[in-house]
């Protein structure tokens, strides 16, 4: 049978379906009661309604709420925070970046990362916390800056009348004294090299001589200071009991037990002059303690004479004036003071040291006071104008004992660096350092006489004796078995005095 080309060429029909709109549920109602053969499968239906295994609504809806979903709502706040990162505008140099880090508290550079990483770092920090952040954070650093400069820029106030006269009264009492002194050292020039090398050489050998002459318990508690009298026949003790005791010298026999302290007492001193031309119901001593007290006694009472209030905080050190007239005492206020005692009164409150102060010494010629603290920094104090004349730096840790040479030139220093440094005064420049001990120096002390020796004290329970000049180690006094907490040389020159942790003081002889 040939089929037409035509019919070849014509594509098939496509079937077309049936579309429904609507529920099909009319539909298949319509079906079902319109099909007569089919109307058991329609009581089937209905069984299966009545049973409840089939559902067919009636035409209720259920709304679905409209929830976003959380991973959705942090995508949406990544976007935002990418969004934001864009417009904020970040340094290109390197050096601001990583100041804007730092001053953000994050690390200014992470492992392998670049300065276009770091860049993308600090814009996404800042799209997080904020482009204020950084302006405010910025604020308070330039605060900090101003206040810290304020800090140390020097101010005054106005003294009192006191204060004026006191000042005019130490340049009338120090300069004759100074011109005394470089009469002398004058005098000492002229003396031929060969009488001066044979005056040391003999000074050498009666110190590497030095012996335990006697040695004595204290107090029942360590004893942290020890001085002796102005004419050399006493020694004045204090300890952590709160006593202060005035021993004889050389036999160290108790002359008198001072009762006034009920804590650790820091130091007891002997005012210059004392027993020599003082009364003996003049003041001769003072002593301080760590409750901030201060104290004065004569040599006929075991009871202070007078109480000296103002300190708030512990009171290390207590120092008089050549003259007698002034009292120097160091506090842990970050002050020191100084008192005129003959109009009873305050008469200098200085600040300067950025935390406690320790020690505190006078010049010989009355001129001048140095100071050491726990802030590691010594400073020398012009008594006549107020201004800090030297300021000594060089220790790596706290400074407790500060002391002049009696050339009124050499300051020597000791610090908790374990090393003493010997200052010259001329030209403001550390002359050297002795390295000194194997722990913390307690005390330094120059011989008083002509200071051809320095004597140091420290925790490795030993006391050392170097030559001046030449800073060699003369003499090692062992023989505490705590560590040594003060140490003294008789105005004479002729005993050396140590206190120890271990409750007992020690007399050191040249024999």
């Amino acid at each position: 049978q040939l089929t037409s080309e035509q019919d070849l060429n014509e594509a098939p029909v496509a079937k077309k379906s049936r579309v429904f709109y609507g529920s099909l549920e009319d539909k298949e109602r319509e079906r079902l009661s319109g099909d007569g053969a089919l109307s058991t499968g329609s009581d089937a239906v209905k069984a299966g309604i009545e049973a409840g295994n089939i559902n067919i609504s009636s035409g209720e809806t259920m709304e679905m709420e409209e929830r976003v979903s959380e991973r959705q709502q942090e995508a949406l706040a990544e976007f935002e925070r990418r969004r934001r990162a864009r417009q904020i505008t970040v340094s290109t140099d390197d050096a601001e970046v990583k100041a804007g880090l730092r001053a953000l508290g994050e690390p200014i550079t992470l492992f392998g990362e670049g300065p276009a990483d770091r860049r993308e770092r600090l814009r996404s920090i800042l799209s997080v916390v904020g482009p204020d952040a950084l302006k405010k954070s910025r604020k308070d650093e330039e605060r900090a800056k101003r206040s810290q400069e304020e800090c140390q820029q020097t101010w005054y106030h106005e003294g009192s009348a006191y204060l004026k006269d006191s000042r005019l009264w130490l340049a009338k009492y120090s300069l004759p004294r100074a011109m005394r002194r470089l009469e002398a050292a004058r005098s000492q020039r002229d003396v031929a090299e060969a009488t001066r090398a044979m005056r040391q050489q003999e000074l050498h050998k009666s110190l590497r001589n030095l012996n335990n002459f006697c040695s004595q318990i204290g107090d029942d508690r360590p004893i942290s200071f020890c001085h002796f009298s102005p004419d050399s026949k006493m020694l004045a003790t204090a300890s952590w009991s709160g006593l202060c005791k005035l021993w004889s010298v050389p036999d160290c026999n108790l002359i008198r037990c001072l009762r006034g302290h009920n804590t650790n007492v820091g130091a007891v001193v002997f005012r210059p002059q004392a027993g020599v031309s003082l009364d003996q119901s003049d003041v001769s001593l003072a002593s301080c303690a760590a409750d901030g007290s201060v104290k004065l006694w004569n040599l006929d009472s075991d009871e202070p004479v007078a109480d000296i209030e103002g300190h708030s905080e512990r009171v290390s050190r207590v120092a008089w004036h050549p003259s007698g007239r002034f009292l120097g005492t160091t506090c842990y206020d970050n002050s020191w003071r100084l008192w005129d005692l003959e109009v009873q009164e305050e008469i200098l409150h200085q600040e300067g040291h950025s935390k406690g102060v320790h020690d505190l010494h006078f010049h010989p010629d009355g001129s001048l006071a140095a100071t050491g603290g726990l802030d590691a920094f010594g400073r020398v104090w012009d008594l006549r104008t107020g201004r800090c004349v030297v300021f000594l730096e060089g220790h790596l840790k706290e400074i407790y004992s500060v002391h002049f040479s009696p050339n009124g030139y050499h300051l020597a220093t000791g610090s908790g660096d374990n090393t003493c440094k010997v200052w010259e005064l001329r030209n403001r420049k550390c002359l050297y350092t002795v390295p000194a001990h194997q722990n913390l120096l307690s005390a330094v002390r120059f011989q008083p006489t002509d200071g051809h020796f320095l004597l140091t004290g420290a925790y490795d329970n030993t006391a050392k004796v170097w030559s001046h000049p030449g800073w060699m180690p003369l003499k090692t006094l062992a023989g505490h078995e705590g560590k040594v907490m003060g140490v003294d040389v008789s105005p004479d020159g002729k005993l050396i005095a140590t206190s120890s942790y271990d409750r007992t003081f020690k007399l050191w002889l040249s024999e």
